[in-house]
């Protein structure tokens, strides 16, 4: 009995060794007069060797089950694969063959300037792009011993196809379309005009392979360094990288036909033996079903957030005084919270976040109708923000009786001082201010020397419209006004304090048969932030709520002061205190929003 070995690579062990009872060993027949200790020990031999692969390939499927998202499944194929065929790097070309994307390349061993230099060879010369553009490799000889493909080109030496399918009598079982030769697609002993059928020199023989341009077949290149007729390009790359061999596969599913194709590479000339081809094809069964699923999780993913993306601001608004920053996620299946910044007439702000029940596309076109409404009442009546929501409110009942929804809106007026709000063009404080049109009053009002005429501007040093004389308090802060239904209190951050706002404690919209809560009046003083946020960010943290609510006010207090003035760097440093593992945690259903306002 001998034992096959799996291909040597240069510098690694094989993560799934070959066990002593191997595939080949299994299916080989007993001679009928050998002794009946002999039968005994082949029948052991033969169940041994399909516990040990049953084994592998149950582990390897589970841990590939186990995955959630695309990328994580191709990278556990790349995994699976490699110690299957004892290699050590590999990559998977994902080009779904109906053009709906994604398009991408995933590495395995491999950095991304290395995967650069692979794209850098003629598709024609690579393994995989002759896979993926159904590109035939094995033909039959021409007279003057040359290797030719069905569309007159030579084929590429090097290249055999091979992908370990079980044959009945000669006929593969899978891969070629029904009625084929018994040789489609099967490189094997052929003519040749000089003399008798003998087996190609890259032949490993007849093994009832599929054929690469029905799709099926695996394409090998046993030794890149010393086989004849490469591409010059492939044999430079592949002697910058250090690899010598190859080994590609096509990966289609019955639901979306042709999307990628996986190649693992050698580090020595080296082909897979028939167990290896064997293994990965049973493994690639199910591996290929599992990624076509994944597949169109995350097409469905990809077109809900750009539809989410479309429907909220594409950039934060610039008001004058105010300094805005923002960090939304939507989970895997999207959901319904939203968030807005609009100017308002006369200077004012009007800040918003919310909610919406439910979660995919349903959702996310209730968030983006709820939150269009939200903009005209706020437009209409944003300085009572209790009727804003009561508008909204009332709108939900009547389009969206099924759902319910949180929102929190807070008016923020312009703050003193602003041309065109407030006292009028040309109020200034100080002394020394005159007596000309629009003149504003304070201490050393005065016609006489040193008063200052015109339109009202200060005199001195330093002196401008808004600016306090020295000694006395600065200019007051914005007065806002907010009024929230079933949503997180907001959070104000400052020098002095780091306070969650007092807000009433109300219902969800769409959840009583009339909204009503009173308002909340608030003057954050210069330097200080509004945090607005969903509750998203306090569920993302793991926690129950009372204690997430702690650990954000606790991250907030903790704001270091070099970035307190800085809303973009605090509001990443709250998620990074708060959410060690990313805003974008693919495992986790939260939608997160967290907007900030920072005063000047």
């Amino acid at each position: 009995m001998t034992t096959p070995h799996v291909p040597k690579v240069a510098g690694i062990e094989p993560a799934l060794p070959a066990p002593t009872h191997t595939a080949e060993s299994a299916t080989s027949s007993t001679p009928a007069d050998a002794p009946p200790e002999s039968r005994h020990t082949a029948v052991q031999d033969r169940l041994a060797a399909w516990a040990s692969d049953l084994t592998a390939l149950h582990g390897l499927t589970g841990q590939l089950a186990r995955t959630r998202t695309l990328e994580a499944a191709l990278r556990e194929l790349l995994r699976a694969g490699a110690s299957l065929m004892g290699a050590r790097r590999g990559l998977v070309v994902l080009e779904p063959s109906d053009g709906l994307g994604p398009d991408t390349t995933i590495g395995l061993g491999l950095g991304q300037a290395d995967i650069g230099d692979i794209e850098t060879v003629p598709r024609r010369a690579q393994s995989f792009g002759r896979i993926l553009d159904g590109l035939p490799v094995t033909g039959g000889r021409t007279a003057t011993g040359g290797r030719t493909a069905t569309d007159g080109l030579p084929v590429t030496d090097g290249l055999t196809t091979n992908d370990g399918l079980p044959t009945q009598d000669g006929l593969p079982t899978d891969g070629c379309p029904a009625g084929a030769p018994v040789d489609h697609g099967a490189d094997g002993p052929e003519p040749d005009a000089s003399g008798p059928d003998v087996p190609g020199p890259d032949v490993p023989g007849r093994d009832g392979s599929g054929c690469v341009a029905c799709g099926r077949g695996h394409v090998a290149q046993p030794d890149i360094p010393g086989e004849p007729g490469l591409d010059p390009r492939l044999r430079e790359v592949a002697a910058r990288l250090g690899y010598a061999a190859s080994y590609a596969v096509p990966l289609e599913a019955g639901s979306v036909g042709r999307f990628g194709a996986a190649v693992w590479l050698y580090d020595e000339p080296a082909a897979p033996a028939e167990r290896q081809r064997h293994l990965v094809g049973r493994y690639l069964a199910y591996a290929t079903e599992h990624l076509a699923r994944l597949l169109e999780l995350h097409r469905q993913r990809q077109t809900v957030a750009t539809l989410r993306e479309e429907l909220l601001p594409s950039r934060l608004p610039r008001v004058p005084g105010v300094r805005l920053a923002v960090r939304h996620s939507s989970g895997p299946l999207g959901g319904g919270d939203w968030y807005d910044a609009l100017p308002l007439p006369d200077g004012a702000l009007g800040l918003a976040v919310g909610s919406v029940t439910g979660s995919g596309p349903g959702a996310v076109a209730a968030m983006g109708r709820l939150r269009a409404s939200l903009r005209a009442y706020a437009v209409m009546e944003g300085e009572d923000p209790v009727a804003v929501l009561s508008d909204l409110e009332l709108l939900l009942r009547l389009t969206e009786p099924a759902r319910s929804a949180t929102a929190l809106f807070a008016f923020a007026e312009a703050p003193p001082g602003v041309p065109g709000v407030g006292m009028g063009p040309g109020v200034g404080l100080g002394p020394g201010i005159g007596t000309g049109p629009g003149a504003g009053m304070g201490p050393g009002i005065g016609t006489g020397p040193g008063a200052a005429s015109g339109s009202g501007a200060a005199s001195g040093p330093g002196a401008g419209p808004g600016t306090p004389p020295p000694g006395l308090p600065g200019p007051p802060g914005r007065r806002i006004v907010l009024a929230g239904a079933g949503h997180c209190p907001p959070l104000i951050i400052g020098d002095r304090r780091t306070e969650y706002v007092e807000t009433s404690l109300s219902a969800p919209l769409g959840m009583l048969a009339c909204w009503e809560a009173p308002s909340v009046e608030l003057r954050p003083t210069p330097g200080e932030t509004l945090l607005l946020y969903s509750d998203g960010l306090l569920r993302r943290t793991g926690e129950p709520m009372d204690r997430a609510f702690a650990r954000l006010h606790a991250a907030a207090a903790g704001v270091p002061r070099a970035v307190r003035h800085d809303p973009e760097a605090l509001t990443d440093h709250l998620l990074r205190t708060l959410l060690p593992e990313g805003l974008d945690a693919p495992e986790s259903p939260e939608d997160v929003v967290l907007l900030t306002a920072y005063f000047e």
